[in-house]
């Protein structure tokens, strides 16, 4: 069975729940509900991963270790 986690209202919820959110609430599926309960976290993770990847990448390409202060956010000024 699949899991879901529904970020407005951080619980979890499965896949033949009649009840269960459409869209953009949720996240997932996951095989259990454990990995879904732990959603945001791990994706948290995944994201500071990614963010240091990508800074490693960036002082290897430009040989400069302050380029990693580069926002690419056209919103961040």
């Amino acid at each position: 069975m699949s899991y879901w986690f529904n970020i407005k209202t951080g619980k979890v919820e499965a896949h033949d729940d009649p009840e269960r959110a459409k869209g953009g609430d949720l996240m997932g599926p996951y095989e259990t509900e454990t990995e879904a309960s732990t959603a945001l976290e791990s994706a948290r993770r995944r994201t500071e991963e990614w963010d240091e990847a990508e800074r490693r990448e960036r002082e290897w390409e430009t040989g400069d270790p302050e380029s990693n202060t580069w926002d690419n956010n056209p919103l961040n000024g």
